[in-house]
């Protein structure tokens, strides 16, 4: 026992200082790309002669602005108001939470590169599937046309570009410090404290059915991935299928009800559908490549 107890404190320390070092190394780093890349420039790069090009652009553009929905959603508005293709706009609506720099580079450090690459590469090819398939559906017609006011990285700000940038880690970091003590919480319980054949015996499915399962209870469940990847490296450590756990991720982080309340002001109802029915196919497909090739 005391050897579990000891086991779960050194892991918590690592984890916890290692990952919030992380975190505030990459928003620092990135906070800095957002004050070049502003959201007039993500417009005029996105209406580019080469419509192929502007998905993959979108793609990015999405990876490395804002970390969460109360920042993504009144930039896509605002390029949407300002006639930006609606294509190449969801895929950086579908590509902002769930390729941000801290996700990436926490599944790196957490799970290592293999899992982190892969997992850039997929949801980077989901997110300009959707983009095309939401252009072709005429999806375009379901938006209402309305402003969400919202401050985020593109906000007006005075100050050196390093003092701006010092600022913005900190705004990041510090309302996430809960979810992040909690996720490393559990994951060191779980690493000091659950049988490896509990977990092998009661959650270890890689089929079909266990990861549309963890895909759909990931939305309402709203599990934060500063929360859940902590938790799911012990759980993966402890024997839990890959592609379940990232499927869990995926639903969790790719469709929040904030997110959804959000989109619901800018969209009509079946634009809503069309959403949310995308993320649970990008989770699935995701959890089910990761188990075929991890």
């Amino acid at each position: 026992m005391l050897d579990s107890i000891l086991e779960f404190i050194k892991t918590f320390l690592i984890l916890f200082f290692e990952l919030l070092v992380l975190f505030i190394i990459i928003s620092f780093v990135v906070s800095l790309i957002q004050q070049v890349v502003s959201e007039e420039k993500i417009r005029r790069v996105l209406n580019g002669p080469n419509k192929g090009i502007n998905y993959v652009l979108g793609t990015l553009f999405g990876a490395i602005t804002p970390f969460c929905s109360c920042s993504t959603i009144p930039i896509l508005a605002g390029l949407l108001n300002a006639k930006a293709p609606f294509g190449p706009s969801m895929s950086f609506l579908i590509a902002s939470p769930l390729m941000n720099p801290v996700m990436i580079f926490t599944l790196w450090i957490l799970l290592g590169w293999q899992v982190a690459g892969v997992y850039f590469l997929i949801v980077s090819l989901f997110s300009m599937l959707v983009g095309v398939i939401f252009s072709r559906l005429n999806l375009e017609e379901a938006y209402k046309g309305v402003t969400i006011k919202g401050e985020g990285f593109f906000a007006d700000k005075q100050g050196s570009k390093v003092k701006q940038a010092l600022n913005d880690a900190w705004s990041f970091l510090y309302p996430l410090l809960p979810y992040l003590f909690i996720g490393v919480f559990i994951g060191a319980f779980i690493y000091g404290f659950v049988p490896e054949a509990f977990v092998t015996r009661y959650a270890s499915g890689d089929g079909i059915i266990s990861i549309v399962i963890a895909s759909v209870i990931g939305i309402p469940m709203y599990i934060r991935p500063e929360t859940m990847l902590p938790i799911a490296d012990a759980l993966v450590t402890k024997g839990m299928a890959m592609g379940t756990v990232i499927a869990l991720i995926i639903g969790g982080a790719g469709a929040s009800i904030p997110e959804l309340a959000l989109l619901s002001k800018l969209f009509k109802k079946k634009f809503l559908v069309a959403f949310i029915s995308a993320i649970l196919t990008v989770a699935i497909g995701a959890g089910l490549i990761f188990n075929l090739i991890i």
